[in-house]
């Protein structure tokens, strides 16, 4: 297969016919999240929450650390869990391209951990108001909106330009005017204390606040690099450039062998861009030279 028919990091004006090929570690999250939601209702009893749903009083107060982690996968309702879901499938694919599988889901759990963080903090400083008189140190979080909102953030600043279509309502806007939108009314809800999930509203804010800044300095995240492995990283600005098309005749190049080729397209889809040696990225550069564009 050639270059030219792979779809690994095209970023176009539009998102054409949704996300494209599920990578591989947001289609683990999805069944791990639906997976673990089915299993608590049928074989838990819904006790699973008890465990593993975030609260300031058990997480901080108690030491129980690990629930920084597992309340991103519990979820209060079928609803809650479609549409979490539903978010990770389309913008989650964008992200894991560009950081590569294991940066990806560094990326996404800390976004999620910050979004328990961003909760804390604003619930100490008296900035939200308890809920129907419940102490905001008992309340629990779950959910693995936090992360999302961090991958939204990111796909925002990767390819702000990148056209999505609302299904309700139905509109089209850009990454950025999206990101923009949903961020204004997490902050309004927050400031103002409107409606009964503005606790949520501030795990979103959380999550979206790391997302951006761990977007604008990916080397934070060098430590989730596979040993060994190229460490290079595509900046958000030079990632989402499209080279004006020229024709060019077609022209001799050592291309090793398809199989060669194929193995550095395979890497791009597993570990992201970032992962490639610089004579991997120089045979690539050949490649696009030599390959005439399709119009």
């Amino acid at each position: 297969m050639g270059l030219a028919e792979r779809n690994y990091g095209q970023w176009g004006e539009r998102a054409q016919g949704g996300p494209g090929k599920l990578t591989p570690v947001v289609k683990w999250l999805i069944i791990i999240n639906l997976a673990v939601f089915i299993g608590d209702i049928l074989l838990f009893d819904h006790r699973l929450g008890e465990w593993g749903c975030f609260t300031i009083d058990s997480a901080v107060g108690h030491a129980r650390v690990w629930q920084f982690l597992t309340f991103q996968f519990l979820h209060g309702s079928v609803g809650h869990v479609a549409f979490n879901m539903f978010g990770l499938f389309f913008f989650g694919p964008w992200a894991e391209r560009w950081w590569g599988a294991r940066r990806f889901l560094a990326f996404y759990l800390l976004c999620g951990a910050a979004g328990a963080a961003f909760y804390s903090l604003l619930a100490w400083l008296g900035i939200l108001q308890p809920t129907m008189g419940v102490p905001l140190d008992i309340v629990p979080l779950v959910g693995a909106s936090a992360g999302i909102y961090g991958v939204l953030v990111g796909v925002a600043v990767l390819a702000p330009d990148l056209r999505v279509m609302l299904y309700f309502p139905p509109i089209e806007m850009s990454m950025r005017q999206l990101a923009m939108v949903v961020l204004a009314i997490a902050a309004v809800t927050v400031v103002f204390g409107l409606g009964d999930n503005a606790g949520g509203e501030a795990g979103h804010l959380g999550g979206a606040i790391l997302g951006f800044l761990l977007m604008r300095q990916p080397g934070l995240l060098g430590w989730a690099v596979r040993r060994g492995a190229a460490v290079a990283i595509i900046r958000p600005r030079a990632f989402g450039l499209r080279p004006e098309a020229k024709l060019r005749p077609r022209t001799e190049v050592d291309l090793h062998s398809q199989a060669e080729v194929d193995r550095i397209l395979d890497k791009i889809s597993a570990q992201g861009f970032q992962s490639l040696s610089d004579a991997e990225r120089h045979l690539l550069q050949q490649i696009a030279k030599s390959t005439p564009p399709t119009l």
